[in-house]
């Protein structure tokens, strides 16, 4: 008997867990996947190094003991230098005293040894040439059948610079030399001795190639970083769950290790879809896990916990990519989304589903990079996927990673970029399938005690100053970029990680002294830097976005200059103004604040803009359609229907919301699915009743999915007034496509009147007029501009098309006149009606950029 999902057969599997830490496995004469793999291929083994907790180190001398190698034999190319180094002194860090020293952690570097499988399993040692051929060719075949030819370009990770150029960008940070100094010198010593012991960063991230499951012409190695064990075993259908079958060694490093040889016919010693746990006796008892590099896990009908499954399918069944990369866009317009409800029908959507429903929707509307949460396994589907438990596994809920990979695939061919939400800024501390307590101590990825415990988040948080922990995470960045494509990542949480504080209950306020203080995160920071530095220098097309609402300075500037080294930070600040706003009335509207929030940014750091991400949506909180509309929403969306002022007001406010923060907000705009259209409901995960610990009982919803979906009918629906405001999203997208203005150089102010209840800005050549007064209209109104010429309407959020009420003339023609007005050299005369937004363009730019409907 079987089981199906999404077009994988599973074998019906009896639950394998009865406690946290114990497993009570069952003979299981079927592995998971029915066939049989003759992939093979040789690989390179690593023997890990030796890693320790952070240790607190005195500036001025801040030396790194590293474990010395016993073994002193030569290698096959050349003899290993012994790995015993004393680090360069830190920058001096004046304000610092041997009482404040602890609160810096010093992370301990050690060194580890490439090895060489000689076929039967045993290994020697060799340096390994990093210099790796990088010369590839993929075949894309286009839609006419024209074959292309993407030569990749050689892997090279550029050296730290010099680390100054922050201070001539903003002198401001010149009285914080001492901290950003010796944050960058914490930065070279680890580049340094990743260099020296690893072979290098891309060495460094490519560790999933020989820890977990790696796959050689003669058999399979199995690797695990567990120090706190005191035995381990590898378990799984393959050796019918026996303990004894396939016990491993560890090494000096707390590296466990273990060979498994090919069947006697040839075949791979453990099938392909084969459940997989590794069981440890650890210092809290015996504890089943699944290997915390594994690349796919499921959870069979019936059960709670996950198993952890062999993948690695035969040639014949793995998804070939086709389609190049997409180039980086100039500006960069986000479609955030979520595959499990971005179906109309309440189920969970499958990335099949997604890539043929969805994808061609996101293109349609004039989006260029598609956002995708919840991709790392989450056993808890209610963490909206913030609780990651296996991040090397794509959720098994959606698919196969073939699967993930086909969708991937298609958004490259339709041109889209396609970003992941990455989440490194903490980790489940579920303990039956993550990493919380993996080897049985406190200590193991995370820090101990009470800093390694979000208690907002119910979470566990990194220990960044860890050897381990740095190739952890650095090899699963890379991962989702080399395996399956991504474009990208948006960091999650980056101001939890960046300070001991996580950002809670504490306002920034702008003061220099709230980032560069005892209470930043150094070790944190600087793995940031890492991480850009692996995901730029291998993949300079591919976009890094940092959540980070704290606003830390250097953020978005490179790290070669002393920057933190993303591309863009999501402007948070946005989202919560306009929900600020959207509970006063529109008499206390204040166009100067509305104007100072979208430019309040830092100079050349890019920022992405939004209105309202998924964060808005969630059960608690509403989003700006249902604040302007609320219930109105469920009776008056019906165009045979009469309207209500609530909803002629919500439908007007809720596209020149989205348009002046497009337009004035950042560099690149993000958008949740559904808010294109003014989703009318919140977002509801199906959960059960909870009772808590302190006799609180949590009301559940009777694991309902109605309220974890897209109702993308609505907003394709013509008789619903949700289709207009689609429309006008649409064509939002399409002026931003062809104007670009959103990257333009040009961008000035020059009106925000607050009797008026009018913003006028420039942005490139276009002009943008929002009349945000709830009843006056203006005739003959003047706005400033700098460029002359005749203007004409390329945009204009009343009209009927976008649901509005058609009071402007798009053959109107508006001429300019010389003569300074509101600090413009040129004006021109124009019809302002209420609460509308109108952009206007030189005639010249509408005739040779034309705005497709």
């Amino acid at each position: 008997m079987v089981y199906t999902i999404s077009g994988i057969r599973f074998s019906i599997l009896p639950s394998l867990h009865n406690s946290t830490f114990r497993s009570d496995h069952r003979t299981a004469s079927l592995p998971v996947f029915l066939r049989k793999n003759s992939f093979s291929r040789k690989i390179l083994a690593v023997k890990s190094s030796h890693d320790s907790d952070s240790l607190s180190s005195a500036i001025a001398e801040d030396k790194v003991l590293i474990p010395q190698d016993q073994d002193n034999s030569a290698s096959l190319t050349d003899q290993l230098e012994t790995p015993n180094i004393a680090s360069e002194d830190a920058q001096n860090f004046e304000d610092l005293t041997m009482e404040d020293e602890d609160k810096y952690s010093i992370s301990e570097a050690a060194g580890s040894y490439q090895q060489i499988e000689d076929g039967q399993g045993s290994v020697a040692t060799s340096l390994v040439d990093v210099n790796i051929p990088a010369k590839k060719t993929s075949i894309s075949v286009g839609r006419k059948g024209k074959i292309v030819s993407d030569e990749a370009k050689p892997r090279i990770i550029p050296p730290p610079g010099a680390g100054q150029k922050i201070y001539e960008i903003d002198p401001s940070l010149l009285p914080h030399r001492g901290h950003l100094d010796f944050r960058y010198g914490q930065y070279k010593r680890l580049r340094d001795e990743i260099d020296k012991y690893e072979g290098g960063l891309d060495t460094f991230s490519r560790s999933y190639e020989n820890f977990g499951f790696t796959r050689s012409a003669t058999g399979i190695t199995y690797r695990e970083w567990a120090p706190g064990a005191k035995s381990a075993a590898l378990i799984g259908d393959f050796n019918n769950w026996n303990p004894n079958a396939d016990v491993m060694t560890k090494n000096e490093f707390g590296v466990w290790e273990i060979f498994l040889p090919n069947n006697v016919d040839g075949s791979p010693p453990i099938p392909h879809g084969s459940r997989v746990k590794i069981r440890m006796d650890t210092p809290s008892g015996i504890k089943d896990s699944i290997p915390a590099w594994i690349k796919f896990s499921v959870q069979a009908p019936g059960e709670i916990p996950y198993s952890g499954i062999y993948y690695d399918p035969p040639e014949e069944e793995k998804y070939v990519f086709k389609h190049p990369r997409p180039e980086r866009p100039k500006s960069l317009r986000i479609y955030e989304s979520h595959i499990g409800m971005s179906s109309p029908e309440p189920k969970i959507n499958t990335y099949v589903n997604f890539r043929d429903d969805v994808l061609p929707r996101i293109k349609r509307l004039g989006y260029n990079a598609v956002q995708i949460m919840a991709i790392q396994e989450h056993s808890y589907y209610a963490s909206f996927g913030y609780h990651v438990t296996n991040f090397f596994a794509p959720s098994s809920r959606f698919g196969t990673p073939e699967e993930l990979k086909s969708l991937i695939d298609r958004a490259h061919e339709l041109g889209l970029l396609v970003l992941m939400d990455i989440v490194h800024s903490h980790a489940s501390n579920n303990t039956l399938d993550g990493l919380n307590m993996f080897d049985g101590t406190d200590s193991h990825y995370f820090y101990p005690g009470s800093r390694g415990y979000h208690w907002m988040w119910d979470s566990r948080l990194f220990n960044y100053g860890s050897w381990e922990v740095l190739r952890f995470l650095l090899s699963n960045a890379r991962w989702w970029l080399d395996e399956y494509k991504f474009d990208g990542f948006r960091f999650d949480g980056v101001t939890s990680m960046m300070y001991t504080h996580h950002g809670l209950q504490v306002a920034f306020t702008g003061n220099y002294n709230e980032y560069f203080g005892f209470a930043t995160d150094v070790d944190a920071v600087v793995y940031l830097m890492l991480a850009n530095d692996v995901i730029h220098g291998l993949f300079p097309e591919a976009v890094t976005i940092g959540e980070d609402v704290s606003g830390m300075p250097t953020f978005c500037l490179p790290t070669q200059d002393g920057g933190v080294g993303f591309d863009y930070r999501l402007h948070m600040a946005i989202a919560d103004k306009w929900i600020e706003i959207l509970k006063k009335s529109d008499e206390d509207w204040k166009m100067g604040d509305i104007v100072h929030t979208l430019t309040n940014r830092r100079w050349q750091e890019k920022c992405v803009a939004y209105a309202e991400s998924h964060d808005q949506a969630l059960v608690g909180d509403k989003t700006i359609a249902f604040w302007l509309m609320d219930k109105d929403m469920y009776d008056f969306m019906a165009l045979d229907r009469p309207s209500t002022p609530l909803i002629d007001r919500g439908i007007a406010l809720h596209k020149m919301i989205r348009l002046i923060t497009m337009g004035l907000g950042g560099e690149g705009y993000l958008n949740f699915m559904g808010n294109e259209f003014g989703h009318p409901e919140w977002i509801d995960f199906p959960r059960g009743e909870q009772h808590l610990p302190n006799g609180v009982v949590v009301p559940g919803n009777n694991n309902s999915f109605d309220k974890c979906r897209r109702r993308f009918d609505l907003g394709d629906a013509d008789y619903l007034r949700y289709r207009g405001m689609q429309e006008f999203d649409q064509a939002m997208q399409h002026v931003e496509e062809k104007f670009g203005f959103m990257t333009a150089e040009h961008q000035y102010i020059s009106r925000k009147n607050e009797g008026d209840r009018i913003i006028v800005f420039e942005r490139g050549n276009l002009v943008f007029v929002f009349n945000f007064h709830w009843t006056n209209s203006y005739s003959d109104y003047r706005v400033g501009c700098l460029t002359p010429g005749k203007y004409k309407i390329v945009l204009d959020s009343d009209d009927a098309l976008f649901g509005g009420f058609s009071r402007l003339n798009h053959a109107a023609e508006y001429f300019t006149s010389e003569g300074w007005f509101d600090d413009r050299p040129r004006s021109f005369l124009i019809y302002a009606p209420s609460r509308t937004a109108v952009v206007y363009a030189l005639e010249d730019e509408v005739e040779s950029e034309a705005v497709d409907p």
